[in-house]
């Protein structure tokens, strides 16, 4: 009888490893799907906006428009909308006026609403969707020569 205790207790054991065993593999595989998908579709669902140095990024709070010389940028982004169609935020869009010429001229900063749009498999990762359009509408003010509303491509 003791014997027959053993053999039970140890198949009980041997049982219960197993079941925790199974159980906790199943669960790993359960898990760790969820992980990846989420990552994956995430970022085919949220484009990225591309700035000067080929970084992508969601919902900047500056942008650089003049990579060149600096004298034009959008800061104090507040982005009320990032979806896979398009984005929308309001901020300032602080451009130098080049008077007399631009390593002497003034910065101003004028309201603006700025819409990304278009969104295109990106050259350099194209598992990534980045947006290509960029309007800005100036809320009151703009700077001279500027319309209204400015369309402006998207560096790739």
């Amino acid at each position: 009888m003791r014997r027959h205790t053993f053999n039970t207790a140890v198949t009980l054991c041997a049982a219960a490893l197993l079941t925790t065993a199974m159980g906790t593999a199943a669960f790993g595989t359960a898990s760790a799907a969820p992980q990846t998908a989420p990552a994956v579709k995430q970022q085919s669902v949220r484009p990225v906006l591309v700035d000067c140095f080929w970084n992508a990024d969601v919902r900047p709070d500056d942008f650089m428009l003049a990579c060149g010389d600096g004298n034009s940028r959008l800061s104090s982004l507040d982005w009320s909308q990032w979806d896979p169609n398009s984005a929308t935020a309001t901020g300032i869009n602080v451009v130098n006026d080049c008077k007399p010429y631009c390593a002497a001229g003034t910065f101003h900063s004028y309201p603006v609403i700025v819409r990304l749009e278009d969104p295109q498999p990106w050259a350099k990762h194209p598992q990534l969707q980045h947006y290509t359009e960029m309007e800005l509408i100036y809320v009151n003010d703009k700077p001279d020569g500027f319309p209204q509303v400015l369309s402006l491509p998207l560096w790739d």
